[in-house]
């Protein structure tokens, strides 16, 4: 498993931090021990806890998109809307 981590160097300290996650950043003397001790925390929090994904459904109008596509009803509603714009065309 792969996190996203933020390196920066300031007044000859590393800081080693999650991102997105402000309580996790660890600043050492090296670029590789702030690392180690950012992954040690992140090994005993997997261990200790769950980690999960989830799925949020887009709002507004693109979380429409293809919600109905196997919908009987709205395969009727767009056949109706398409014969009556083809009966209003000019011939």
């Amino acid at each position: 498993m792969t996190f996203p981590v933020l390196i920066q160097q300031s007044g000859g300290q590393f800081s080693a931090s999650l991102i997105g996650s402000a309580e996790l950043c660890f600043i050492r003397p090296s670029r590789a021990e702030a690392i180690a001790a950012l992954q040690g925390e992140l090994v005993k929090r997997m261990a200790d806890e769950e980690l999960v994904n989830l799925e949020i459904q887009p709002l507004g109008v693109c979380g429409l998109a293809g919600r109905f596509a196997d919908d009987p009803e709205l395969q009727s509603i767009c056949e109706q809307i398409y014969r009556q714009r083809d009966s209003e065309k000019p011939q």
